[in-house]
């Protein structure tokens, strides 16, 4: 039986069938690509019909590929993707009536909270869907419009940009003689984002008083905690697409402060460093900027996490930057998060197969090392797959059990008879026993990738190769 799936995932909603969408251009057709859509929706500064745009067919139908592209959980009305479209089409002539008229109400998001590194959380906002598609619409109309102005020195959640880019620009600086720098910490920056502030900015360059009523309505549309609804006052909740646009909205007046007094910087979303030659001028740098986040902007600068330091290690987007010449290495706690969720996927509790393991691991390293390709040695890789075999040796070691197998399969994988009795009964721990010369021959670096082990160095090999020839 043929499945039907791929067509009814790619199928674009017909949001106009029940209701002639008047601002939709007669040469718009719905087959047009998604650059050719978020183009059209460039306008003036000055323009005020920007909701007309944002509700335009082709526009919404362009929303609804990227939401469902990207994915993710429902929000606090438990509608998920694939249930989405068949809710939304006889909803969508009134909801868009309310947009174009100014009524619509948006939903509260749904907390997720993160875990992160120092005990403390990373609070997410997940919108209903149809709230990500609204706002995902109203993001593919304001880029256009705000992006082009934006500073070169910063990177993220821009079109074109990357973390690589912002990460090459911080050796650039390096490699210039900037060797101080500020590295400066805003204390949960999305959640105190202050809503008048942001608006002012956004104002700046919309006039359409309904677009602007509705960002605000979303950035006051609170959050549901558990069946509690908890008020939201200030903040722009990290989640949904618009989220990324507002921050960079609201820092690029920063940008533009330092870019008016000379000052070198990298700014990827909150995270930045400014780059001096001397720690003096870093130390002058740090105040000013601490008064004109505060003061200007309303935000919270985290005092124990901010300091002035030398460019030689300091840590940027997961990298670490080595040397006068800024050679990039990663990040120490970011081995150490590698080596945490390889541990996790080879957990021998979790009562999945070694094949199944072995295509997590696949999945998890071709991502991993994509991001850090631009660590240039290849012996770096070669110690994580030394490490990564070892661990897999350990947790085949304890699947054998009991010494009795221990020693029946060392003899069946080539061991002599003396070597698979002494090791297969030793008392030692496991990760002892798993470098010993016994089960490396055992457990070959040939058989273990013979049974599907991934290689990081065969990976990051390939990444580079293909790089070199694009």
């Amino acid at each position: 039986m043929t499945s039907n799936r791929p067509a009814k995932e790619n199928q674009l909603i017909r949001f106009c069938a029940a209701e002639p969408c008047a601002s939709t251009a007669p040469e718009l057709r719905l087959e047009q690509s998604a650059s050719a859509a978020v183009e059209k929706s460039a306008l003036s500064m000055n323009s005020e019909n920007l909701m007309e745009k944002i509700a335009d067919q082709a526009n919404m139908e362009t929303a609804w590929q990227n939401v469902r592209a990207n994915r993710g959980a429902p929000g606090p009305d438990g509608v998920t993707l694939d249930e989405f479209p068949e809710i939304f089409r006889p909803q969508w002539p009134k909801i868009r009536r309310q947009l174009l008229e100014g009524t619509y109400q948006p939903g509260p998001a749904r907390r997720k909270s993160i875990p992160k590194p120092d005990g403390s959380a990373r609070n997410l906002g997940i919108p209903n869907v149809i709230d990500r598609l609204i706002q995902q619409a109203i993001l593919q109309v304001l880029t256009p419009i705000f992006d082009p102005g934006f500073s070169e020195s910063s990177f993220g959640f821009r079109p074109g940009r990357s973390a690589h880019g912002a990460a090459k620009q911080v050796q650039a600086h390096i490699r210039a003689g900037f060797r101080e720098c500020v590295d400066m910490d805003l204390s949960k920056f999305f959640d105190r984002v202050q809503h008048d502030v942001l608006m002012v900015r956004v104002s700046r360059r919309v006039s359409d008083k309904r677009l602007l009523a509705l960002i605000g309505r979303y950035l006051r549309a609170g959050v549901m905690v558990d069946t509690e609804l908890q008020p939201s006052i200030e903040g722009t909740m990290q989640g949904g697409p618009l989220s990324p646009l507002l921050a960079n909205i609201l820092l690029d007046d920063f940008d533009k402060e330092l870019e008016s007094r000379g000052l070198r910087f990298v700014r990827y979303a909150d995270d930045f460093l400014v780059f001096t030659q001397t720690k003096e001028a870093a130390g002058r740098v740090f105040a000013s900027i601490e008064r004109y986040l505060t003061r200007k902007l309303k935000l919270v600068v985290n005092q124990q996490k901010s300091r002035i330091c030398s460019t030689d290690g300091v840590e940027f987007l997961g990298f670490a930057f080595q040397g006068y010449g800024g050679q990039f290495r990663v990040a120490r706690k970011n081995i150490d998060k590698f080596k945490s969720r390889v541990r996790e996927i080879t957990d021998r509790n979790r009562g999945v197969s070694y094949a199944q393991r072995c295509v997590e691991l696949r999945r998890y390293f071709q991502g991993w090392v994509g991001y850090y390709r631009l660590v240039p040695i290849k012996s770096f890789y070669s110690d994580l797959d030394k490490w990564v075999r070892r661990r897999i040796r350990m947790c085949i070691w304890k699947r054998w059990k009991n010494g009795r197998t221990r020693v029946a399969n060392l003899r069946k994988l080539g061991v002599n008879e003396h070597e698979a009795y002494t090791h297969g009964m030793s008392s030692k721990g496991p990760w002892v026993l798993s470098s010993s010369q016994p089960v490396h021959q055992a457990l070959s670096t040939a058989l273990l990738e013979e049974q599907g082990l991934p290689s990081l160095l065969a990976i990051w090999t390939k990444l580079t190769a293909k790089s070199r020839t694009a």
